[in-house]
């Protein structure tokens, strides 16, 4: 009984750690089409119509008997869920990693739990106290992050690998000019910045849906497909050629099906029970693994470049984040002792009743 209990409140842990993996290889997977030139929104587009075809059989039969009404106002946070989530969320970090680096693109992701701890504290998911020490870490933690995320962003340094896989990588950006380079750069990077908000606040989002309609098949299914006409819509309207639909070669294909059944399928699936199980803070925790990952595959694969700009703030921002994961953790403990320590006060105020002796003669 004890083991079967702790494998429940480590299966949380086991799904997101799982997950990140997935979105690493999907990142590396992702910068590599784009750099052959393939659409972003095509590419969008495709993933969550891989994603939707995947899932809606297996949320149809697996939650067809505790499927609550699926209403208009379920609908309307499903279609709004898919815009921050799905499709404009997606674009954007394409088009970040696209003219920065998957790496680079990851180490934005860290930010995400902080961002959502502070957009958290309006609406009261989050609360902050600042007398006691799990709320001053928390405090302490999100202005490390932030710290780390504008060295990050306004620091970029020297490159610390020099092999010659990298210089054959630079040599292939070396034909634009400085000043687009930089352009691109800075392109990327607010696309990253706006994807990270966008990102944020899905978890929150998602957070209420998983109260409404706690059925994470049909409804990450359902968010997939408003997701795929969001993207196809806003790439016909941009005037894109219908060539860039046409797939081309067995990476684009893969990647593809890789990415919508696991990075939008199963990935969107697992983060939302874990919202529904733990919160939006603890799932976007995990973040940072995202990066640790995709760098350990990023760099000896694709010969990306890590610069020391991009390191640093990246250990300033995990340093951040987990100080201010353990005000969380913190915090959670404290509010179970309070708890167990009212109940147990109430148990003692409790009026005892006097005892009754009823006697009974025998005598007639």
């Amino acid at each position: 009984m004890a083991f079967m209990k702790s494998c429940e409140e480590w299966k949380p842990l086991m799904v997101m750690v799982a997950i990140n993996f997935s979105f690493a290889v999907v990142n590396i997977l992702l910068k590599k089409v784009l750099d052959e030139g393939m659409d972003h929104l095509v590419l969008v587009t495709y993933r969550l119509s891989i994603s939707t075809i995947f899932l809606a059989p297996i949320g149809y039969f697996w939650e067809r008997n505790n499927r609550p009404k699926l209403t208009l106002r379920i609908l309307c946070f499903l279609f709004f869920s898919a815009i921050v989530g799905a499709s404009l969320t997606q674009y954007l970090f394409l088009l970040g990693i696209q003219f920065t680096s998957a790496t680079f693109a990851c180490a934005f992701i860290n930010i995400v739990p902080v961002i959502t701890f502070l957009m958290a504290l309006p609406f009261g998911l989050e609360t902050v106290n600042l007398k006691c020490s799990s709320g001053r870490a928390k405090v302490i933690g999100t202005l490390i992050c932030i710290g780390g995320a504008a060295l990050l962003t306004l620091y970029k340094g020297v490159s610390l690998f020099n092999s010659q896989a990298t210089n054959h990588a630079m040599n292939n950006t070396a034909k634009l000019s400085f000043a687009k380079r930089a352009e691109r750069w800075t392109i990327g990077t607010i696309a990253l910045v706006i994807g990270t908000l966008s990102w944020s606040s899905w978890f929150l989002l998602q957070s209420n849906i998983g109260k409404r309609y706690p059925c994470q098949y049909s409804s990450t299914a359902i968010m997939s497909f408003f997701g795929a006409i969001q993207s196809a819509i806003l790439s016909f309207s941009t005037g894109s050629n219908h060539s860039v639909w046409i797939l081309k070669g067995n990476i684009q294909i893969a990647t593809i099906i890789f990415a919508g059944m696991v990075g939008s399928g199963l990935g969107y699936v697992g983060m939302s029970w874990c919202v529904k199980k733990r919160g939006p803070v603890f799932t976007s925790a995990f973040s940072p693994l995202v990066q640790i990952l995709a760098a350990m595959l990023d760099i000896p694969l694709l010969h990306e470049q890590l610069y020391l700009g991009n390191l640093l703030g990246s250990v300033i921002v995990i340093i951040g984040l987990y100080i201010l994961l353990w005000g969380k953790k913190k915090e959670m403990q404290n509010f179970v002792t309070k708890l167990a320590q009212e109940t147990q006060e109430n148990k003692e105020q409790e009026p005892q009743l006097p005892a009754i002796t009823v006697s009974c003669d025998s005598r007639c």
